[in-house]
């Protein structure tokens, strides 16, 4: 685990064209960075490739870190605009695409843990995507006020804003799934 200080290190080194920098940073970063995309998209296909993608945006765009500056939140600042342009590549081809046929397929139920990644992203779906993006920053990336402000390119106030009506929310759904399980006859 790489403290802030020793991924800027890394970071700059980068820069001056250190391909073993290079490494330690995707392996790093690349965990925190893939949890971001896959909680927010259904398939871990799509996580990937924003992953690949966000790692060939950050190479060409690396010379604009600046040495100094914290970088974590440089990194989630280039993951959010590829899962932007994601979203929005996404909802033309769908707009513009029609079936060729209708096929009839059944439907795979996959298992998935108690607590895992299909438990948080269901949790969290109903929260706006702005609360949802800063939530997965702070909780799953761990990632500080500061930094979330600089990677969505807002004020700290208006981070712990969203994150304040987003703990809400997600206080008022438990509270309903809580009840729900008591009235059915589960433990409560």
């Amino acid at each position: 685990m790489y403290s802030e200080s020793e991924l800027e290190i890394l970071m700059a080194r980068y820069q001056q064209g250190d391909c073993a920098a290079a490494t330690a940073l995707i392996h790093r970063l690349s965990p925190q960075l893939h949890r971001f995309f896959l909680v927010q998209l259904a398939g871990r296909g799509d996580a990937d490739d924003l992953l690949q993608e966000t790692w060939l945006r950050i190479h060409e765009v690396r010379h604009t870190y600046r040495t100094g500056e914290p970088v974590l939140p440089w990194f989630y600042a280039i993951a959010r605009h590829i899962r932007v342009d994601h979203y929005r590549r996404s909802l033309r081809t769908t707009g513009r695409e029609q079936p060729l046929e209708a096929v009839h397929e059944a439907a795979v139920v996959q298992p998935t843990a108690p607590g895992g990644a299909a438990d948080l992203q269901e949790l969290l779906a109903p929260l706006p995507e702005s609360q949802r993006e800063v939530i997965e920053m702070l909780k799953i990336a761990g990632m500080s006020l500061e930094e979330v402000a600089r990677a969505t390119s807002s004020t700290v106030g208006s981070v712990k804003q969203k994150a304040h009506r987003a703990y809400a929310k997600l206080r008022e759904r438990l509270k309903g799934v809580a009840l729900t399980e008591g009235r059915a006859g589960g433990p409560g």
